[in-house]
């Protein structure tokens, strides 16, 4: 058997082939642009992830036969992005990236609010995801009303890869608006940036199974068993998973399109005021924690 480890980076698509004993098989990337139309400004198109994940995919097939006995696929991706799709899935704008900071007035505004720090456990930050859609409603109207469902990036691919819109708990917690501490969406903060939970993915742990792989698209690579795709993380929480930085006091520090210094907790200890991320996650066998990223820098 084989698993494929998906990382949707901001600059490009790295796909990691596995055996069942998490030994490498092959692994390979390609790259994408990000667009910059205005100061502040940082987006992508979605249909450029597909493409990146198409070729990887391509690439591991035509170089590696053991392809053919994938039967799961992991996707981590770039945090906080907003990936806004119409009633039929279609994309209705470039994806707002992480490090886009065309929305601090809304950030500003939802940070005066006390329910999103007290629920959330972070400051609102023009990063995160719901203070974009903000920015959509007061200078986007006409895409706004028209928004359906909200994606992370992740949560993308993985309604590309299964057709179901599902997201992992890491991923939501940079999007003020998770619950942190209950480990679900919040109706009212939902409610208090013009959105509903019916917009939302449905959540799963990162670990947990999100669907199985469309019946087309396991044709087209060439798969005949049930391939099953995991909920998933956002990238930093992946990381920690993936070097075993799960226990009170392990950490590490990632350097990349972003900076990151993360801490993993034993319990949710949030701590807004400071400017610390404070993010759910969970591990196969290592039961629920929570990461803590000081924040990164933007662009």
């Amino acid at each position: 058997m084989s698993f494929l480890g998906i990382d949707l980076g901001t600059s490009g698509l790295r796909a990691l082939l596995v055996d069942d004993a998490g030994q490498p098989i092959g692994s390979t990337e390609r790259h994408y642009d990000v667009a910059h139309p205005h100061p502040g400004w940082s987006e992508q198109d979605p249909a450029d992830w597909i493409t990146a994940l198409q070729g990887a995919v391509a690439d591991l097939r035509s170089a590696h036969p053991e392809f053919a006995s994938l039967r799961g696929i992991g996707v981590a991706g770039h945090m906080h992005g907003a990936c806004v799709l119409d009633a039929q899935d279609r994309v209705l704008r470039p994806a707002i990236l992480w490090n886009d900071t065309r929305s601090h007035v809304q950030a500003d505004a939802m940070d005066a609010d006390p329910r999103f720090r007290e629920l959330t456990g972070n400051i609102v930050f023009p990063g995160f995801t719901a203070p974009k859609l903000a920015w959509m409603a007061a200078h986007e109207p006409d895409l706004f009303a028209r928004a359906a469902r909200v994606l992370l990036p992740a949560a993308y691919l993985n309604l590309w890869l299964t057709g179901e819109a599902v997201g992992d708990l890491s991923d939501a917690s940079g999007t003020s608006w998770l619950d942190t501490g209950a480990r679900d969406w919040s109706d009212d903060l939902l409610a208090a940036s013009g959105m509903t939970r019916a917009q939302m993915p449905r959540l799963v742990e990162g670990s947990a199974p999100a669907g199985q792989l469309r019946a087309d698209l396991a044709a087209e690579w060439g798969l005949s068993a049930p391939v099953t795709v995991a909920g998933g993380a956002g990238d930093n929480a992946a990381a920690a998973c993936g070097i075993g930085a799960m226990a009170e006091g392990a950490g590490f520090v990632s350097l990349g399109t972003s900076g990151v210094l993360l801490a993993a907790r034993d319990g949710y200890a949030p701590a807004p005021d400071t400017a610390l991320h404070s993010f759910a996650t969970r591990c196969r066998g290592a039961g629920i924690r929570w990461v803590s990223c000081w924040p990164r820098p933007t662009a």
